[in-house]
């Protein structure tokens, strides 16, 4: 299945990677990790395990399946100055250097206007918590 995998083993308070860091947590580390998400695609795709594989109701399981073991094998390994770049953003934003803004009721609703014909056909049973201004 598809899902966001955090940087294994970097300290979030720091905003450079030494090059050892780099190399054990982001290329060996992260590596083997991905080798793993490979190999139990492969194993659902062999083992005909591919049921939860379908998220919307159109879609073919086996498919779904088929392109997830195919994806999971791309390389995952991301540059260390970019990794850097990304962590010094985080930083700025969790030090108030950045401005974030909250997504209010109003901003919800002008987006489901935007896109909320692209929806109608997807079956939709949750509900979002947003900040109300």
């Amino acid at each position: 299945m598809t899902f966001s995998t955090p940087l294994l083993g970097t300290n979030t308070n720091k905003v450079k990677l030494s090059w050892g860091e780099y190399i054990w947590n982001s290329c060996i580390r992260q590596g083997w990790y991905n080798f793993a998400i490979s190999f139990r695609n492969w194993a659902d795709l062999m083992g005909q395990n591919w049921s939860s594989y379908a998220l919307l109701k159109d879609d073919d399981p086996f498919e779904q399946c088929r392109l997830y073991f195919w994806d999971s094998l791309e390389d995952d390994i991301l540059p260390k100055e970019f990794l850097e770049h990304l962590m010094q953003m985080a930083e700025d934003v969790r030090t108030g250097k950045v401005e974030t803004v909250p997504f209010t009721k109003d901003m919800f609703d002008d987006l489901n206007d935007l896109v909320g014909d692209l929806i109608e056909d997807t079956d939709l049973t949750g509900t979002l918590d947003v900040a109300d201004d």
